[in-house]
Formats: C-alpha cells, sequence, structure tokens
C-alpha cells in the first residue's frame, strides 16, 4: 500500500472516529428543541396508519398510545416528510426503556450520527472536486467548525437531516455522472427519494440531475451517454424516485401521488403565524425583506469562510472568463463548478425573489451550506495558489494566518458557549446581536434553567411557568425521572420560578415577575433568565395569559403533566 493512500486512510479514520465520539457525547448536554414533540407525534401518526392496514382493529386496542394518536387525514403535519421520525421511534422501540429522556437521548443520537454521514459525503465532494483528500479533509473540518451546525446536528431532526441526506444525494450524482450505470443510477434515485421524505423540498435534486447529465451530454468529450442511454438513465430514476417517496411517505398512500403537488406548495406557502425579530422589528413572514437570508447567514457563519466562498465564487468566475463557457465546460471540474453553484446559488436567489416562508433564521436553508463550504476550500486553494507567486506571498500568507486564527477562535468559542452555540453570531457583540436577531428559538436553554432550579431548590416539589408552556414541557423530557417527578407547572403567578427566554422579547423583563437569580449567557448573548418569585408578594405575569392549553395534549407519547 503506498504511504500517501495509507496517511489518507488513518488521516480519514482518526477524523470521524472522533467527530462521531465527541459528538455522541455531547449531545446528552441538549435540550428538547421546540419542534420536537411535535415531529415525534407525527411519527407516531404515521406508524398507526401503516399499523391500521396490516393489523384489525382488536389487535391496533393493544397499543395505548394508538387511541391517543391522531389519524392521518386529521394531523395538520402529516404533509412533512416522516421517514426520520418513523426510523426513530422504531429504534427507540427497540433499544431504549420506552422513557422520554431514553427516547430523546437516541434520538439526538441519531440526528448527530446522520450528520457525521453528510460530513462524510461533504468530504468525498470535495476530494473529487480538488482531486486531493487533504482538501475534501479542509471542507469536512469547515462544516464540523461551525458553531450553529454542530449543535443543530445534536437535535434539528429537520433541517440538519435534510442537509446531510442532500449532501449524500449530490454525491450519488456526482459517481453517477462519472459513472453511468443502472446500478448508481437506482441509488441515486433512493438518495434523491430519501432526500424527499425529509423534506418536499428535495424534488429539486431530480432539476440537479437533468442539469448534471444534460452537461455531461452535451460537453464531455468523452462521454459514454448517447441519446438513448439518457432516457433510459431518466426513466430508471424517476421511476426508483417516484417509488421510494411513495414507500416512504405514508401520506400519499392515504391520499394520492399528485397530493405530493399540494404538498410542496403548502410547504413554500407555509402558513406561519408567528413573527421573526429581524434587525430589531418584529415582522410577519409576507413582510420579510430581500436580504433577511442573506444577512442571518453573514452573522452567523465565521467570517473567513464567508470570505473564502466568496474569492472561491470569484476565481471560478475569472477562469470562466479565460477559457470561455464552453472550454470552462469541457473540463470535469468546469461542469462540477456549474452543479456547486446552483446548489448555493439557486435556492437563495428564488427565497429572495419570490417571498417563501421562511422562518427561525436561515435554518430552512441549511442545506445549500456545503455547497458554501466547498467554495470556501475553492478560496482557500486559491489563496495558497497566490503564496506561491513571487510580489503576492505577503499578502497571501497574512490572509491565511488569519484566517486560521479566526477559524481557532471559532473551535474556542464553540468550546465556550457549549451547549448554547446555536446563539453563536460571527462578529456582532453580544449586546448588538441581542437588539437585532433572534437568539434561542429552540428553546433549548430552558433545560439548563430548569435543572439549575431543581440543584439550588430542595423542596420535594417545585413549581414553575413560562411565557408559553412548550419549553418548558419539551425540556421536561429529557430530565431524568426523579426531576421530573418534582417539577410542576403551574400556569399562574403563585409559581414559584419564572423561566423568562428572549425569543420574542429582546427587552429586559419587568421587576414584577420576582428576583432574577440565575442567567444564562453564550457569546455575550443573553439567553435565559431565571426569576424567584416572593411568595409573600406573589408575582404579576407581564404576558396575556396563553397556559390554557393543556400540556398533556403536545405529545400522547409521553404525558408527564
Amino acid at each position: 500500500m503506498p504511504a500517501s493512500h495509507s496517511l489518507r486512510r488513518r488521516s480519514v479514520a482518526v477524523f470521524f472516529s472522533l467527530l462521531l465520539g465527541v459528538g455522541l457525547l455531547l449531545v446528552r448536554d441538549y435540550g428538547v428543541s421546540w419542534d420536537e414533540p411535535n415531529n415525534h407525534l407525527n411519527g407516531l401518526v404515521n406508524l398507526k396508519y401503516v399499523a391500521s392496514l396490516v393489523l384489525s382493529a382488536e389487535q391496533m386496542q393493544r397499543f395505548p398510545a394508538a387511541a391517543t394518536t391522531p389519524d392521518i387525514r386529521n394531523f395538520p403535519d402529516a404533509h412533512h416528510g416522516p421517514v426520520f421520525e418513523v426510523s426513530a421511534i422504531l429504534l427507540s422501540y427497540l433499544f431504549t426503556d420506552h422513557d422520554s429522556r431514553s427516547y430523546y437521548l437516541m434520538r439526538h443520537s441519531l440526528i448527530f450520527s446522520i450528520f457525521v454521514l453528510g460530513v462524510w459525503a461533504l468530504y468525498q465532494i470535495g476530494a473529487q472536486r480538488f482531486r486531493d483528500w487533504r482538501w475534501g479533509l479542509l471542507g469536512a473540518g469547515l462544516l464540523v467548525l461551525s458553531p450553529r451546525f454542530f449543535v443543530e446536528a445534536s437535535y434539528n431532526g429537520k433541517d440538519v437531516v435534510y442537509l446531510a441526506f442532500f449532501a449524500l444525494a449530490m454525491l450519488t450524482l456526482l459517481r453517477l455522472l462519472a459513472q453511468p450505470s443502472w446500478q448508481r443510477v437506482v441509488l441515486h434515485g433512493l438518495a434523491t427519494a430519501l432526500a424527499v421524505d425529509v423534506r418536499v423540498q428535495g424534488l429539486q435534486l431530480v432539476l440537479f440531475t437533468l442539469i448534471g447529465l444534460l452537461l455531461e451530454l452535451r460537453f464531455n468529450a468523452a462521454t459514454v451517454l448517447p441519446w438513448r442511454r439518457f432516457r433510459q438513465i431518466g426513466s430508471i430514476y424517476a421511476g426508483t424516485v417516484a417509488v421510494g417517496v411513495v414507500a416512504g411517505w405514508p401520506y400519499l398512500w392515504a391520499w394520492s401521488v399528485p397530493e405530493l403537488l399540494a404538498v410542496a406548495s403548502h410547504a413554500v406557502r407555509y402558513p406561519w403565524g408567528f413573527t421573526n425579530f429581524y434587525l430589531g422589528q418584529h415582522l410577519l413572514t409576507i413582510q420579510l425583506p430581500w436580504h433577511y437570508v442573506p444577512v442571518w447567514m453573514l452573522v452567523t457563519i465565521p467570517v473567513p469562510y464567508s470570505v473564502a466562498a466568496g474569492l472561491g465564487l470569484l476565481a471560478a468566475l475569472r477562469t470562466w472568463w479565460r477559457t470561455g463557457i464552453s472550454g470552462y465546460l469541457r473540463t470535469a471540474a468546469g461542469r462540477l463548478d456549474v452543479l456547486l453553484a446552483l446548489w448555493l446559488l439557486a435556492p437563495l436567489a428564488v427565497v429572495m425573489t419570490t417571498h417563501t416562508v421562511v422562518y427561525e433564521g436561515w435554518r430552512h436553508l441549511y442545506y445549500i451550506y456545503p455547497a458554501l463550504v466547498l467554495w470556501a476550500v475553492r478560496g482557500c486553494q486559491l489563496v495558497v495558489q497566490q503564496a506561491q507567486q513571487p510580489g503576492r506571498q505577503v499578502l497571501a500568507l497574512a490572509m491565511l494566518g488569519l484566517a486560521t486564527l479566526e477559524t481557532a477562535h471559532t473551535a474556542v468559542r464553540m468550546v465556550q458557549m457549549h451547549p448554547h452555540a446555536n446563539v453563536y453570531f460571527s462578529f456582532l457583540p453580544g449586546s448588538i446581536a441581542e437588539r437585532l436577531f433572534e437568539r434561542d428559538y429552540w428553546c433549548l436553554s430552558y433545560r439548563q434553567g430548569l435543572e439549575w432550579v431543581l440543584a439550588h431548590d430542595s423542596a420535594p416539589t417545585v413549581t414553575v411557568n413560562a411565557f408559553w408552556h412548550y419549553p418548558l414541557y419539551n425540556n421536561t423530557l429529557i430530565l431524568k425521572p426523579e426531576q421530573r417527578a418534582r417539577l410542576r407547572y403551574t400556569p399562574d403567578s403563585t409559581a414559584r420560578y419564572y423561566l423568562a427566554g428572549y425569543r420574542w422579547h429582546p427587552q429586559s423583563y419587568l421587576d414584577s415577575l420576582g428576583t432574577e437569580v440565575h442567567v444564562i449567557r453564550a457569546g455575550g448573548v443573553k439567553v435565559l433568565s431565571v426569576f424567584r418569585q416572593d411568595p409573600n408578594k406573589p408575582a404579576r405575569n407581564v404576558h396575556p395569559p396563553v397556559n390554557s392549553i393543556d400540556p398533556q395534549t403536545v405529545s400522547p407519547a409521553y404525558r408527564l403533566w
């Protein structure tokens, strides 16, 4: 075995082993995000429907959760892709003790494992594009050293899972283009279906596939893809995608395949009735300006990555200008660059020009981030090349040095902010970020708030309250059973503790809530406050009463209150 090949295997094995090991240790530190119980319920709804097709009504009665789980035709979120949720429930049923804490720890571990798969796909794409495994590994490292992505890889079962499956599908596409065969067509079709069964927007992979095949057909002089073969590949691919999507999406069994079009329309115009806190204003989704996503990307992506990605795109444009578009596309790297540019820029352009519904930062576009990372690697490659040119060495080496120091600083900040790096802002001071942007919109910090309360109050029963009951309820699900047993949710001013987040409340809270006894900060950003109320002077809630909903209705699987 050549020494270089041995070095590659060892380096890649060490990188991914460390990533998986460290990640699976850290997942135990995160709370339960806002949407997770409802996403879990979506999985139960789909499983109930599948079970009803093979079991009799009498047999269904043996499963208590079936009686409290909505019917798939009446569940408003049944149109969300369920493949991950169903998998998480089945694995939990097989390998856990069925306690809510066990389920969420297993779920978070599964999300991170899928994220590692996405990092591996990015590494493979980078190694192919730059013809050097070291550049591919650099891209994988930059994705891991992206604070918000690394943190959300432990609980975001929608956006991060979709990112990973989308990257995997792009990898199978590149392998199909490099060597067309029916096995690779089927594999790519299944990878596409997997992405669609997480988010229906994965159907854009069909367009990317079509563009990639046409580029190979038109510009690859050594192509082995005549028109007849092209049509065969397209037919096999379309059939595999259709079968895979329907097989993994019971919602389509209950209705029909054309229903997918309505699902796509609903997903683009999802009726989200809350507001986004953006640049110091509360805006409805229909009021968001065109720059909403670009600005969010700018302030949450480490600065060196954004600068390097810009340089990478400029380098590609310069090559295109010098060689001409036809000459550029006659190279494998040029055709791949077109796909990578579309991956990054096309979804961004659609959102900026069509007012597609997005909220909670730019999480709905997380799947374009691997493409940005690859362009950042291209920018790094350009700077390294310039460092070898006389007269440009000083500037190029200075840029590399600054970028390396800032990336190392980002890694240090990730450690310091753990487990709250989801409020990482790349260059904004904490005080400015607090005034302009949403903070802990997943409401994960409520777990640490509850744990602090339980650790500092020895009473056998501790009463707690919050503006919304969801964050409290969700985060009790991952606490130990003995901790949950001590908590009582009290939706009025008699609660001993009030946990105050800053998702829709950027300003300070009034003293009428009680004494602020604990504050969670991360990166200079205030994330959560815990107020203790004087029992002799009951506090008045500064918010309108919104806690009238019974918390037990949130997730029939785990009724804890």
